[in-house]
């Protein structure tokens, strides 16, 4: 996710303005030659960059905060921490850090990798709405941005961030779908990731319920009334409904 965010950024911004660091420092060192972008390390990054973004895991947060501690705290100018760490609260972040320092939560997915994703974010008490604005300019590369309460963010997270393996698994069952009606392997699953992209842009676009859409393609008697009846048979909203509020429990419970 990092790095989906680190080429997001860099369709704002120069190379230079970008520094990288990674636990194995081979990925980072890859990564900044692909994107022109700085070589650093975590304790240059926290003592020299405006916005600096924690890319851990939320199990390994504590650690890599206690670790550049002393960088922050030696600091006298101004600086944002951005979490993306499901299940960790603004509140967290600052404990763990040892300091009220301006937090911005965010929750990314995969696709600002390619400028399409869906950000969250809330700007934590000390954000100005200055840095907020400059925040969200530096990263319009990734996609579109949402603000949301804090409170909201696990839910949202289970929806915006989840949702992208969800999505995947659905067009894998409806390529190897058309596998079994004859379709090669590749076209099938052109097909279905081209439906799901234009399916997805009709109602951003049209701001048309997806229930009147899916009505819409419905004809009376026709073939598509007929798949959706075998998808409500296999309780098929449900069991998104399900894998979305398990997803949520689970944010939740990371804190």
């Amino acid at each position: 996710m990092g790095g989906a965010l680190a080429r997001a950024a860099r369709r704002r911004l120069e190379g230079e303005q970008i520094l990288l660091a990674n636990r194995t420092e081979a990925k980072a060192a890859a990564l900044a030659q692909e994107l022109g972008a700085s070589l650093s390390n975590n304790r240059t990054v926290v003592g020299n960059a405006d916005y600096i973004f924690l890319g851990v895991k939320p199990q390994m947060m504590k650690e890599l905060l206690a670790e550049t501690a002393p960088e922050l705290y030696a600091r006298k100018d101004r600086f944002i921490l951005v979490t993306m760490a499901a299940g960790l609260t603004i509140e967290d972040i600052q404990n763990m850090a040892g300091g009220t320092y301006p937090v911005l939560r965010i929750m990314p997915n995969t696709p600002c990798s390619i400028g399409e994703g869906m950000v969250l974010y809330t700007s934590g008490p000390g954000v100005t709405e200055e840095e907020e604005r400059v925040f969200l300019e530096a990263m319009a590369g990734a996609g579109r941005f949402s603000p949301i309460p804090e409170t909201l963010m696990d839910a949202g997270s289970a929806v915006a961030g989840c949702g992208p393996a969800f999505v995947d698994l659905f067009l894998e069952a409806l390529a190897d779908g058309g596998v079994a009606c004859g379709l090669p392997r590749a076209l099938a699953l052109e097909l279905a990731a081209q439906m799901a992209a234009g399916s997805a842009r009709l109602i951003l676009e049209s701001g048309r319920h997806p229930g009147d859409l899916k009505d819409a393609v419905c004809s009376p008697g026709g073939s598509t009334i007929q798949g959706v009846r075998k998808l409500e048979e296999a309780g098929f909203r449900g069991a998104v409904m399900n894998a979305v509020i398990a997803a949520f429990e689970k944010s939740r419970n990371m804190r």
